[in-house]
């Protein structure tokens, strides 16, 4: 087996136990089929992951990073907010079609956190990442555009980590990828009400 080094290592095995958890199910998902989803051996796993809760925390940041990052590339200054605002919904719900079983997990990681005896902080810590990643998003936009907010960022970041948490979970249960053109349109409609262009201070005086 060649050699990898260990950053690499740990995210084909945190890769691997993504496809493997979407496919059994978290309690189902041993340590021993992630090594054999990953190819590797039972003692690399061990090397690269002391704990299973480790694991878990690795996957939890990897399939926020898998969404935040498809948004992040598309939320780049546009003619108008609305058309910003939309184009970076529009991409997180393209991701959230295309890979609905990733989705779906981070529900199921949230239960199992919740419910597994010293996992209970892991819950906490995903939905922590979840208002980091907003948080992160909102300043690329208001730096870029030159915008200041209604509310406060913090206030911001978490009511949209919410309303798109529910929002995916919603689809995820009915269905129905007709409806969703006009909810991301009044959602967008929404938040760029929060939000307004920033106007330079009138000068006084010569």
């Amino acid at each position: 087996m060649a050699r990898m080094p260990s950053a690499q290592r740990r995210r084909q095995l945190t890769e691997a136990a993504i496809r493997a958890m979407a496919r059994d199910g978290v309690p189902k998902t041993t340590t021993r089929s992630i090594a054999a989803e990953a190819g590797v051996s039972l003692s690399v796993f061990h090397y690269c992951f002391d704990s299973k809760q480790a694991l878990v925390e690795s996957v939890i940041t990897t399939l926020t990073d898998h969404s935040v990052s498809v948004v992040k590339d598309a939320l780049r200054p546009r003619a108008t907010l609305e058309e910003t605002v939309r184009a970076g919904f529009q991409a997180y719900w393209d991701h959230v079609r295309a890979h609905p079983d990733e989705h779906m997990l981070t529900y199921e990681l949230t239960q199992y956190a919740l419910r597994e005896p010293g996992f209970e902080q892991l819950a906490r810590r995903q939905y922590e990442m979840y208002g980091d990643a907003y948080t992160e998003l909102i300043e690329q936009l208001r730096s870029g555009m030159d915008l200041r907010l209604r509310v406060p960022v913090p206030v911001l970041a978490r009511y949209l980590a919410a309303m798109t948490d529910g929002l995916t979970l919603n689809y995820l249960v009915l269905g129905d990828a007709t409806a969703w053109t006009d909810i991301l349109d009044t959602v967008t409609a929404h938040i760029a009400g929060l939000v307004m262009a920033d106007v330079p201070a009138t000068r006084s005086g010569p």
